[in-house]
């Protein structure tokens, strides 16, 4: 079975605030996403993050394909909820927070959402539940936090490390999924 992960076109805020569960619509213009399904092979399948954002690229990326599939909300792959600090200026959240947190990445929950902990067992329950025999092709749609979560899984590597992985916007990552070993095909292609 073959994943290509995709992150979201650019959203509409501004740099520095804190987005994760916001919901947002996507800055005008579109990144050339045609330019991103030249470069696939069609999927059998696409799943897409419920966030307006990963919604509307998915439809994007669809209404460029000879044969589109319908695009499926998967609420698994959405991004992890941040809280109180949800459309707040990164800047602006007290420095004693933000340290609570950096002292136990994973399972801290200084803003009152979710723990990177708590949404990496969302993302990877969604994987581990993949039948790589039903799909040949899927798109999955989503965010960043959720595309790095799933490779530190499949990969077998710290979340981490992952976390310092360059992924631009509108980026697609490639896993393949055969015989109970997962193989990284790339990671942060960008159009442009």
């Amino acid at each position: 079975m073959e994943v290509v992960l995709i992150r979201h076109a650019q959203p509409d805020v501004a740099e520095g605030v804190c987005y994760g569960r916001l919901d947002l619509a996507l800055a005008q213009p579109v990144a050339p996403l045609a330019s991103i399904v030249a470069q696939l092979a069609p999927p059998a399948r696409i799943v897409t993050s419920p966030a307006r954002r990963a919604r509307d690229t998915a439809t994007l990326l669809a209404d460029c394909l000879a044969a589109p599939p319908v695009c499926e909300a998967e609420p698994a792959l959405r991004e992890m909820d941040f809280g109180t600090w949800e459309g707040q200026r990164w800047d602006a959240i007290p420095r004693d927070t933000l340290d609570l947190w950096a002292a136990d990445l994973l399972h801290a929950r200084p803003h009152g959402g979710e723990s990177p902990a708590q949404a990496m067992a969302r993302v990877t329950a969604w994987a581990d539940a993949l039948d790589a025999g039903a799909d040949a092709r899927l798109w999955a749609v989503t965010h960043a936090g959720p595309m790095r979560m799933l490779a530190a899984h499949w990969l077998g590597l710290p979340l981490a490390q992952t976390l310092h992985w360059s992924l631009g916007f509108a980026a697609t990552c490639k896993f393949v999924l055969e015989g109970g070993t997962v193989r990284l095909g790339w990671w942060n292609r960008v159009v442009g």
